[in-house]
Parts: C-alpha cells; structure tokens; sequence
C-alpha cells in the first residue's frame, strides 16, 4: 500500500478501472490538522471520550445476575438491556453528520458525554423504566460519537490517522476491559447497589466532558472552500460498492465480536469453568484486544497490507473458535489471546476503513454513518441468532461453526475495503 506523505494513512494512488463506482485517490495537498500543543491536547480528549464509549454499557453484564434477582425482570427482558444499545448504535447513527454539522464537531462531541452522564444519573433511580431509560440515552451519545469521532481523526490528524485510529480503538476496548473487571469488585468493596455502581461510571463522562470543554473555543483552522462543502451532506454515497465493503466489514466483524461476547462465558462455564472463571477468560479476551486494537492500524502499510492484516485477524478469530471447540478449559487462555487479538485487529481495521476510503471530514462522517448504521442493526441480531442456533442443535459446536463461516464473508469485505480509493460520492 503506498501512501503520499508519511504514514497519512489516506492517500493511496491506484489506476481506476472503467465503470467503477469509487475514485481514485487524487495528488491533492494533505490539510495540516491540529500541532503541537494543540494537538496533544486534542488527542488526549479523542482518547478520554473513547474510554467513555464501553463502560456504561458493559459494566451491565457482571451485574445481571444482581439486577434480575432485585427488579424480577425476566431473561428475555434481560437481554434486550444488552441488544438496545447496539439498535441505538445501528438506528441513531445517521443523525451524527447532521448533528456535526448543525452545531459542530466539538460542541457534538460535548453533547454525547452529558447524554452519558444524563442516563447514568436515570439508572441511579430503583425502577425497571428509568433503567431502560438511562440505558436508551447512553445508547444515543455513545451513538452519535461513534461516527463523529472517526471524521474527527480525519480531519485534525491527517498525517497520523492510523497512530491515533490505533489509540481511539485501544481506548475502546480499554474501557470495556476496565468495566468488564471492575464492576464487581467495586460494587463489593462499597457496599453499593447494582443502581449505584451503574451510576459511577458517570464519573468518568463528567471528567471526560471537563477535560473536552478547551475544545469548544480553540478549533482547527479550515479553509474558507472546505467549510462550505462540509455544510452539505454527500450524495450517492450508498451507490458506492466500496462504501458497502466497509459498511460489510464493520457489520460482519461486529457481529462476530458482539455473538461471541455474549455466549463465550457460557461456552466456557458448560465445558467445566467455573463461573468466574469463564467471566474472567472474557476480560481477559478484551485485555489482549487492546494491544491488536493498537497495532493494526499502526502496522498497516509499513509491514503488511491492509487486506493483508484482514485476512491475519480472522486467521486468529478461527484459531481461537477451533480450539475453544477442541480443549476449551486446558486452552482457554491461548484460544482467549488468539480471539482477543484478532477482534482487536478487526475492529480497529474497520474504523480504520472508514478513515482511509474518504476524501474528507465530510464523506468520513456520512461513510462512518452508514457503516454504523447497518453495522450495529447486524450486530444487535448476533447474540440471538447464536442462542437461538443453540438451543436448536442442543450444542455449542454449531454456534461456534456458524461463527467461522461468517469470518469467510468478513474476509473478503476486507479485502475489498482495503483497496486504494476513496468511496464515490459528491
């Protein structure tokens, strides 16, 4: 993959084949984006608004057994606190570059944080509705920060889009580790209730919004032309064949990532762990994403190529499917470690897609808009069907075979997401 400037991460040249829907990668001047102190500052807040984009959503797993016991709410109602977020995160998202436009990408980005503290402070209120309430509201700023994030990178860090694609992505899954982790224990040490602990990951979302508050005031500079095409939304876009490989990417290995978080406790608790065990074996999973969540879109044109990496990522997704059928207690952490870095890798690749395959700040937010979009609705689907798959064959090993056969798919979106060009559109 050869690239203009040094590790930009976005402009890749290639011959455009007759007929096709994408465009060639234009000799046009790389923007100059956020520097120096600016920049440091900037890429601290991009890092603590990502922490923000897990923990409210995932310190909910630990504590299920505790909030179905104390609300009587039943299993199926249960797992819907689970699937809203990711609807919201599918359902929502083509707001975001409406959003960024109307008031900003900085003033956008504030807003996604108080909606966190906002349904935070609902879940500290003991009834089943504020719950679900809170859990909708979290869904909808995690939702717009999603996609407007990933325009954010493109448009203040031109030059070093795959460095801080990596820590954007890293924080993710730091975040998720950190609540997967942690919930309990503190819950315990405390003495809270299940509302409580809910409740203190809002802490972190004040903090963040804090931290955030400088950027309202000092913004990247962009010239007078590029402002007014940022205005207007892009169109075509979905007519694009290679908008839909990275939407296709984003959706298959999120649903990968999603199906597999749901039931791998299980898996492993019904092949013998105990249940703590099992639980920890996800953490542990998560741990290991975050250092294949940094690294792929570091390496990604200076030791293999993108398609190339793709491929590797699923390679170690179905290494870790195999033998989590094969020896899932006597191998669980090396089949967690192969899982954990290839999930990281994925996902870091997919938002890396969505960087690299727009022209601009513009396409980058309607681009990730659409791929969130269809992405997450597929998602939200995953854990259903795969205990739906279960139930059925009475075993795990259809599940996890399902699971290798989506990997096929994903692989070859990959690849095609993964060519030099950036998406059609105007």
């Amino acid at each position: 993959m050869r690239t203009h400037g040094p590790a930009s991460g976005i402009a890749e040249a290639g011959p455009r084949p007759a007929g096709a829907a994408t465009a060639a990668v234009p000799d046009v001047p790389v923007p100059a984006g956020a520097t120096g102190r600016r920049a440091l500052h900037l890429g601290l807040g991009v890092v603590l608004l990502a922490l923000n984009l897990r923990p409210a959503l995932v310190a909910v797993s630990p504590l299920v057994g505790t909030i179905r016991s104390d609300s009587g709410m039943s299993a199926a109602a249960t797992s819907l606190l689970t699937a809203l977020p990711l609807l919201c995160f599918g359902l929502l998202a083509p707001l975001a570059p409406r959003l960024g436009r109307r008031f900003g990408m900085e003033r956008s980005l504030l807003g996604t944080m108080v909606l966190i503290c906002l349904g935070t402070g609902l879940r500290l209120l003991d009834s089943v509705v504020a719950l679900f309430a809170g859990t909708v509201v979290i869904g909808a700023g995690i939702a717009v920060a999603n996609v407007l994030l990933p325009g954010l990178i493109k448009r203040d860090f031109p030059a070093k889009a795959g460095l801080m694609t990596g820590l954007y992505s890293m924080s993710l899954f730091g975040g998720a580790a950190l609540a997967a982790g942690v919930t309990v224990p503190v819950q315990q040490a405390a003495g809270l209730t299940w509302q409580a602990t809910l409740a203190c990951w809002g802490v972190l979302a004040v903090l963040a919004s804090i931290l955030w508050l400088p950027q309202l005031r000092s913004r990247t500079q962009v010239g007078e032309a590029a402002a007014r095409q940022a205005a207007h939304p892009v169109r075509g876009l979905w007519r694009s064949p290679l908008a839909w490989q990275v939407t296709g990417y984003m959706g298959l290995q999120s649903l990968s990532y999603y199906a597999a978080a749901a039931w791998l406790p299980t898996m492993l608790k019904d092949a013998g762990l105990s249940a703590g065990d099992a639980g920890w074996m996800l953490s542990f999973s998560s741990l290991l994403g975050i250092a294949g969540s940094f690294l792929a879109p570091v390496i990604v044109g200076r030791r293999l190529r993108a398609g190339t990496l793709a491929a590797l990522g699923a390679v170690l997704c179905a290494a870790g499917f195999v033998g989590i059928w094969a020896a899932p207690v006597g191998g669980a952490y090396l089949w967690m470690t192969l899982l954990g870095l290839g999930q990281g890798a994925a996902i870091s690749l997919a938002l890396l897609f969505i960087v690299q395959r727009a022209p601009d700040t513009r396409h980058t937010a309607q681009l990730s808009s659409m791929a969130q979009c269809f992405g997450y609705v597929l998602a939200a689907t995953g854990p259903a069907v795969l205990g739906a798959v279960h139930d059925a064959s009475g075993t795990w090993t259809v599940p996890l075979a399902v699971l290798l056969v989506l990997l096929v798919p994903q692989v070859a979106a990959g690849f095609g997401a993964a060519r030099p060009r950036h998406v059609a559109g105007r």
